[in-house]
């Protein structure tokens, strides 16, 4: 195998004009357009004789799948509460069986997230307030 053959990075294209358009398949994709209505009519006869792989195209195409979703919870909580009281509220409830554990794990997530941006937020303003002393590194 001949190692000049390899293209080089800033190296000038071999193919400037890039690569030719593939008209085969945009033929094939206008043929398939052409049939679309012909197509949905044939499935939907055969989804009311019966066959139900037809009916479950239709039907997919038509109807979304349902998304799982979560009940709203609430919790007596003060505002004044730090993360770690509302992380044990969180814990007591799963633990009293108030709260599915799934839904519990979702929210012990979202206050370590919460503790994250707060961490972030009080290093910045210390940041600020070190180099606003004129403290210098």
């Amino acid at each position: 195998m001949n190692k000049n053959t390899k293209w080089l990075p800033g190296q000038a294209s071999p193919n400037p004009n890039g690569r030719p358009r593939d008209t085969r398949t945009q033929a094939l994709r206008q043929a398939i357009l052409e049939e679309v209505p012909a197509l949905i009519q044939t499935l939907l006869e055969q989804a009311k004789n019966g066959d139900t792989t037809a009916s479950k195209l239709l039907l997919d195409k038509v109807l979304p799948s349902l998304k799982p979703t979560s009940e709203p919870v609430t919790f007596d909580i003060a505002s004044n509460d730090n993360l770690a009281a509302v992380g044990q509220c969180v814990i007591d409830n799963i633990a009293r069986g108030q709260l599915p554990a799934d839904t519990g794990a979702m929210l012990i997530n979202a206050l370590s997230n919460q503790a994250r941006i707060v961490e972030t937020t009080e290093l910045m303003a210390r940041i600020e307030k070190l180099e606003a002393g004129g403290v210098n590194g």
